[in-house]
């Protein structure tokens, strides 16, 4: 079985923009979730859910404007089916704009890799819409 989810997205903006979507709180909210998220090696974060449950995070590595990983673990009380995976974004400049990669890695059950598969295409899709509105 295929243990991770890979993805590839292109965006106009420069790292350092698409870099404050990935590491601002009050930007991540937009696309992705709330969260009490800070770019700093070892901080304990969580994502809430709209179901109110959450992802509970470790920062694992921070380059500015290039890197950035952390740990994801499921919320173990609400799936019976705990896990412990590694969600990692990588940045590129390109001419125009910016490569993103993700990579989220460490699935064991076929299902919660397909769930969050389609989950991360819908918000990286999400994201790129949010990029694409002119700033005020």
């Amino acid at each position: 079985m295929q243990k991770e989810i890979k993805h590839t997205f292109y965006f106009t903006q420069t790292p350092e923009e698409i870099w404050d979507y990935l590491t601002k709180p009050e930007l991540m909210e937009q696309w992705l979730m709330p969260s009490d998220f800070q770019p700093v090696v070892g901080h304990h974060f969580r994502f809430t859910n709209p179901n109110n449950t959450f992802v509970v995070c470790e920062v694992l590595e921070v380059k500015p404007f290039t890197n950035l990983a952390y740990v994801w673990k499921n919320d173990w009380a609400v799936t019976k089916t705990p896990y412990t995976s590694k969600v990692s974004w990588t940045l590129t400049a390109i001419e125009g704009g910016t490569e993103l990669l993700l990579v989220h890695s460490g699935f064991e059950l076929f299902k919660d890799l397909v769930a969050h598969n389609s989950g991360w295409v819908f918000l990286c899709n999400k994201l790129g819409e949010l990029l694409k509105v002119p700033k005020k």
